[in-house]
Order: structure tokens, then sequence, then C-alpha cells
């Protein structure tokens, strides 16, 4: 069973003005038991991009950022989009209300890969496909988990990848880029992913 869900989720239409719906609190349970699946149907509902913010979330609980500096828990754990945003809404739902640690959790939609300094889980846009190197470079050196959908991302570098197969979400992951970022991810995760490593030359 490990790297398919069997189980659809129904997303109820009275859910999708609420906030703390059903559908959140659903996908939230099926993704934190990591043991059970990381790959979800994206044709029923809830959306392709309701279950990808929910991934983005549950992100944060199992990869390992350095300890803060003092009076770092005050600022809220940002999660960034850089470029078109195709979560609209989604994302700040899956948010919203829920904290890492200490800390609250925050979206910001920012423009300029120097805005991508402050954040901690940064997703790249596909709009961002021909400034997806200048991205990186402006993160490298930095603990911002890089996630983008874009086609070969994780062999350019990008830390976690979306990959849609078979009309599932799996996710193909650059623990190579992580590491050298200072960021750990969970092996429960791993062991779900295909790894790969940075392309050469």
């Amino acid at each position: 069973m490990l790297g398919r869900l069997s189980r659809r989720v129904p997303l109820p239409r009275r859910a999708l003005g609420t906030r703390r719906s059903l559908v959140w609190r659903r996908c939230s349970a099926l993704l934190v038991l990591i043991p059970l699946a990381w790959s979800t149907p994206i044709q029923a509902e809830p959306s392709e991009y309701q279950v990808k913010a929910v991934f983005l979330y549950n992100f944060s609980q199992f990869v390992a950022w350095p300890a803060p500096e003092a009076g770092a828990t005050f600022r809220p754990f940002t999660i960034c989009v850089i470029g078109a945003d195709p979560f609209e809404r989604n994302l700040d739902e899956a948010v919203r209300g829920e904290h890492v640690a200490e800390r609250s959790l925050l979206v910001r939609r920012i423009r300029e890969p120097a805005e991508a300094a402050d954040c901690e889980i940064l997703f790249i846009a596909r709009s961002e496909s021909n400034e997806l190197d200048k991205v990186l470079s402006a993160v490298a050196h930095r603990t911002v988990l890089t996630v983008s959908e874009l086609e070969g991302a994780a062999q350019r570098g990008v830390m976690i990848q979306f990959v849609n197969d078979n009309n599932k979400i799996r996710l193909r992951i650059n623990d190579e880029s992580a590491r050298a970022a200072g960021l750990m991810v969970s092996s429960k995760l791993l062991r779900l992913a295909d790894i790969v490593s940075t392309s050469r030359g």
C-alpha cells in the first residue's frame, strides 16, 4: 500500500467557504499518516491544488530545520510562493490556525528571488521556469526548503518536486540539495519518494 492511496476523499460543497472545513481536516489526517500513503488521487475532490497545499503544510512537520536563533520563535514560519500562484486561497486555508512548534504559519506571495531569504518553504511556480537557476541561487546556503512542480526541477537542485503520475501526486526528493542547505528530511518521507541527485554538466 506504500506509495498509493486507494481511498478517495469527498469534498462537501458546504465546506468550501468555511474557516476550518472538513476537507482540510480529512486531507491533513491522510497526509500526516505518512506510513499509509503520500500519493493522492487528484481526479476526485478535493482538487489537485488543495491536496498540494496540504502537502506543503505537512512538509513543515517532516523536515528538520536548524534550531532558531534567540527570539526567532516569535517570527512566523513562512511558506512563500514565487511566481504565478496556482493555489489561489487553498494554501491560506491549509495553514490557517496551524503552528510549527511555537510559531504561527504565514503564507506570502513574492515576486523577486531576494525576497525568499526570509522564507522557510519556497514554492517555485511554473511561471518561473526560465528563472529557476536565479531563484535557487538566491536561496543557496540558506535553510529554505525549495518545492516545485516544474519538469526536472529536482534534478536541477529543487529539494522536493511534485510529479503527477497517472493522475496521482508523487514526490521526487533531492536529499543532496536539502542537506547542503542544512535541512534534514524525515526518513519516513524519503522512503516514500523517488530520490534523485542534481544533474552535473
